[in-house]
Formats: structure tokens, sequence, C-alpha cells
């Protein structure tokens, strides 16, 4: 059990980068893998999540080369992959299971996917309910409901699919599955999410048309290989937003984080919460804008009520919003998050429970929490709940505590954000 230790600090001052996007990461091996030639991606995201995307392909029969400044993937086409010898492994990854079930959907053979046992207890109707509308002959415990989930790949049919619930992964994982067949697949979402999986299927020749909250691919079309930059991922830069934000004599900038309007929900959330976050430098990398964020002190933060739509544009940064509700004037209520218990760990009562043991007054409803500020925060000991974004947010809040605060399982946050405590620590000194 790794345990770390987080003090109170006087001031937060410095630049850094980020690492790379999470999600963008593992799109660039999945579309590089059936892409038909050679993608070369640069400033990959080298933590658990995208590492298990990357064995899960090279299972798959895809030469996939990491010389350590780039990723060379020798794409086989929408059909040249081969079939597994063995179960693959998805490690904690929700994002590599769900999306590669639409791509083994409707491979010419037999496939078994599993993973840890935090991810045996995540929902994966919402993936397999779909593809079995497409004709997808599909198998999981439970009746469907949960990993193992074992795939006998067959031809699929065009859908029309409204999704329940606002999902990157769900969305992304019916357009890959539509890549090969015959006539369209199209999806509306209920709340724009993430469209990291629409820019770049566009970019490579696909047949995909965006309007509004639908979003159309017709399948068929072979894909032409890439080369990538990786931005820097917003979700591990919130971090850092708000610890700049809520610590004393702050004054941090990190820079080439990807601004994509549909991941920077928090952005307009610190706005209405009265926090001033600078973009500078903004460009377009890849396909994707950049920007350099620059945030200091916000000793004026006040209290915030976001519901559904807020959420679906933010829902990564729910923890960490949660730490800087605990230091703004008022209560914030969050609401529409029912989503957020079934996530690497049920992250609600993850924050409420810690955010009680800190000392701030905290009401956990079954969609969500309401989170009183200014508390007074007193350092203590956390259980991470082998979540990275759980552990990351309470390191955050350790450094405005009374005392120290213990972070427990504290090198989960290793699946998105490798050397994230070093890089902290540093802006202390």
């Amino acid at each position: 059990m790794s345990t770390r230790i987080i003090t109170q600090t006087d001031t937060l001052r410095g630049e850094l980068t980020v690492p790379a996007d999470k999600s963008v990461s593992h799109r660039s091996i999945m579309l590089g893998a059936l892409a038909s030639g050679t993608s070369v991606v640069r400033n990959f995201l080298r933590a658990e999540d995208p590492i298990s995307t990357m064995n899960a392909f090279r299972m798959l029969g895809i030469d996939i080369r990491d010389s350590g400044s780039e990723v060379i993937i020798k794409g086989k086409g929408i059909r040249g992959l081969a079939e597994p010898a063995n179960i693959i492994d998805c490690g904690n990854s929700g994002t590599t299971m769900r999306l590669l079930a639409g791509v083994l959907a409707g491979q010419p053979f037999f496939s078994v996917m599993t993973g840890d046992d935090s991810l045996r207890q995540r929902p994966m109707a919402r993936v397999i309910d779909p593809l079995r509308a497409m004709g997808a002959d599909i198998s999981a415990r439970c009746s469907g409901k949960y990993a193992p989930i074992a795939i006998r790949g067959t031809a699929l049919k065009p859908t029309d699919f409204a999704l329940p619930i606002a999902s990157a992964q769900v969305k992304s994982c019916i357009l890959l599955a539509g890549l090969g067949i015959d006539g369209t697949v199209t999806v509306t979402e209920p709340e724009k999410t993430r469209d990291h999986s629409e820019r770049m299927l566009s970019a490579m020749g696909a047949d995909i048309a965006v309007d509004g909250l639908r979003v159309s691919l017709k399948g068929g079309r072979e894909l032409q290989p890439f080369e990538l930059t990786v931005p820097s991922d917003f979700s591990s830069a919130a971090f850092f937003i708000a610890a700049a934000l809520i610590a004393p004599n702050a004054s941090v900038t990190i820079r080439g984080v990807g601004v994509n309007p549909t991941r920077t929900g928090m952005l307009d959330i610190l706005a209405s919460m009265g926090a001033s976050v600078v973009l500078e430098n903004a460009r377009t990398v890849s396909g994707e804008p950049v920007a350099d964020i620059v945030c200091t002190t916000a000793p004026g933060l006040r209290a915030v009520t976001l519901g559904k739509r807020e959420v679906a544009r933010a829902i990564d940064e729910f923890p960490i919003l949660c730490i800087l509700a605990s230091q703004a004037e008022g209560t914030t209520v969050i609401r529409g998050a029912k989503e957020l218990r079934v996530k690497e760990s049920d992250r609600i009562a993850a924050m409420a429970e810690g955010l009680k043991r800190m000392g701030a007054q905290v009401e956990e409803f079954e969609d969500g929490i309401a989170v009183t500020g200014k508390a007074a925060l007193t350092g203590t000991e956390i259980e991470s709940r082998h979540d990275h974004r759980i552990a990351m947010a309470f390191a955050v809040a350790g450094l405005i505590a009374d005392g120290e605060t213990a972070i427990r399982h504290a090198s989960c946050a290793d699946i998105s954000f490798p050397g994230f405590y070093e890089l902290l620590g540093g802006l202390t000194r």
C-alpha cells in the first residue's frame, strides 16, 4: 500500500506541463490500428490506462513501436485485426473496454475482454445493449451487465441510437462499430460530450457528420493514417488550476493544455464562481485547440448550483470541483451526477466522506452533493478507493489543510498522471 503525506503550503508558484491527454491517447492507438498505413503519435500518455489500450491492440496483431519520443502504429485497416490468442486484459480502463467492444463487435473472430476488480464492477450494458441492437453477438456476466465480455464477431447493421445518458465512451463505441458496416450509424446525445473521436475520424477521411447533438457515420470507407501530437490533458491540468486558486500567494502557468470546448466546462464553472483563469498563446495542434493556462489565488470564490448539463461538460472534474466548493462562500450544490456513482469508485460517496473527515459540511444526494464553504480543513487520513482523481483531489486539499493529509493507495494517480506528486511538490518550494 502506498501512502503520500501532503502538508500545508504558504505559496504555490511556477510553470509546468501536465501529461498528455488520456482520451486522445486512447483514440490515437485505436484509430491508428484501424487506419490503412503507418501513423505516428507524439507526446503519447505513457500511463496505465493508455498502455492497456496499446497492449490490447498488440494482442490483436498490430505492430506498435514506442521509441520514447514517438509511437509508431502500423495500421492494417478496418478489417485487418487478428483473433487474440488469449483474453484481453483492459486493466482499470473503462475507455479501453467500452470502445474496444465497438471495434471487436464487427470483426470476424471470437474475443474476450476482462479487467481488474474495479473495472469488472463498472456497468457495461450501456455499450452492450446498443451493440446488440446492431446485431452484435455479445455475452457478459450478470445477464450482460459486467465484464468479462465475450464477443463473437458478426456483420453489424445500421442503427439510429438515442443515448439515455451523456457518454463519450458509448458514443465512440457505436461510431467505431459503424466503421465496417454497410450503411449509417447515428447517435443522438442528451448533452454534448467530448468530441475527440469525431475530430479524429473526420481528419482520417471517415464519412462523418455532426449536427448539434446528432452524429452520423457512414461505414465502409478506409481510414487514412495520420501524424498527431497529443495536447496536454485538461482534466490533469484541472488539479493545478484548482490548487492555484485556493493556495495562498499562488501564480501557476500550465503550458500547452488542450482546451477543446467539449472538455473545458470547468472553466465556465470557475467564471461563475468568480475565479480569473487566463488562456494565453492560443493555437491549434493536430486539430485540437491548445493554450497556456495562467491562474492565481482567488480569495473571493462564491458558491454555484450545477445541474446535469454542467456535470456532463465537467464529469472528470467533479472531485476537484468539490474541493473548490469547500473554499467558496456559500453552499455549492451539484445535482444530475448519478453517473459518478459508477466511475473508478463511487466518486460522490468518496468526496463526501473525505471532505467530512477534513471538517467540511457536506450533504450527499443520490445524484450529487452539497458542499458548504468556507471550510477550515484539517489534515487527516484519506482513502483514495484506488481512484486516481480522488487521490489527486485530496492531495490538492492537503495543501491548504492544517497539519498532515495522508493519501492511502496514492500510487493510483499513475493511472492517468505519472509524476503528479512530484510536480505538485515542486510548486511549493
